[in-house]
């Protein structure tokens, strides 16, 4: 009895070191090769939409490698995700400048005549239904804003609010002013971009143009929306001689 269990045993330790070395084979001869899919388990298809509009049908791997990664499936994929994902995510508040930057893309695009030694001018934005000698903040920034974008387009800009001379004061040293006897009194611009605002539910929408100084002909339009929490997030500063209350205590 003892001599018949040590045979069975024997012959079972033989036959698991056969398979361990048929095993060891197998995985040196499909070292660096992908196993594919049970015969039983066919693929998943997908359709996707990419960007451009083209719908792309594809067959779902059972794991990602470079030999099947498409770049378009996976931008579209993507994009799918992002349209779904929650809305509650926090997400980074835009400000002032990266809407006029969308505003300068479609006054450049319908640009008449482009001309690289024209000089342009940049002025204060007003508001549509009110007094076109006066500005608040927001439309000072969009033409500091503008000032910056038409310049980067590669433009001749004129800052007409510098003075001929270099202001020293115990508070600083000034080079601009907005009083007219302090400035000259021709300055070489061709072309003037500037604009209305008008305050809209949830927002102010902006209108801009590039004008002829000779002949007042349009060049150029757009128009934007800035969200309401993008416009309050322009604070205005504490002017001197202004009266600052306090809250007591």
């Amino acid at each position: 009895m003892k001599t018949t269990l040590s045979i069975i045993g024997l012959s079972l330790l033989l036959a698991g070191c056969a398979w361990m070395q048929n095993w060891q084979r197998f995985q040196e001869a499909n070292k660096g090769q992908t196993m594919p899919l049970a015969a039983t388990e066919a693929p998943a298809t997908t359709s996707l939409m990419t960007p451009a509009g083209e719908l792309i049908t594809t067959r779902a791997p059972a794991f990602v490698t470079p030999a099947n990664y498409n770049g378009a499936t996976y931008q579209a994929t993507r994009q799918s995700a992002m349209v779904s994902a929650p809305l509650y995510q926090p997400q980074s508040m835009l400000n002032v400048n990266q809407y006029v930057q969308g505003m300068m893309h479609d006054l450049v695009a319908n640009l008449d005549d482009v001309k690289p030694q024209m000089i342009v001018g940049v002025t204060s934005f007003v508001y549509l239904d009110g007094s076109y000698d006066q500005a608040d903040l927001l439309g000072n920034q969009l033409s500091e804003s503008f000032m910056h974008e038409v310049h980067q387009f590669g433009l001749n800009v004129v800052d007409f609010k510098t003075t001929d001379y270099i202001r020293v004061t115990p508070k600083g040293d000034f080079v601009f002013s907005r009083d007219f006897m302090e400035l000259r009194e021709e300055q070489p611009i061709e072309f003037v971009l500037g604009g209305t605002l008008v305050q809209h539910q949830g927002g102010t929408l902006v209108n801009v143009r590039l004008v002829s100084v000779a002949s007042k002909k349009v060049l150029a339009t757009a128009q934007g929306f800035i969200p309401e929490p993008v416009v309050n997030a322009l604070q205005e500063s504490a002017a001197p001689g202004k009266l600052m209350l306090k809250q007591g205590e």
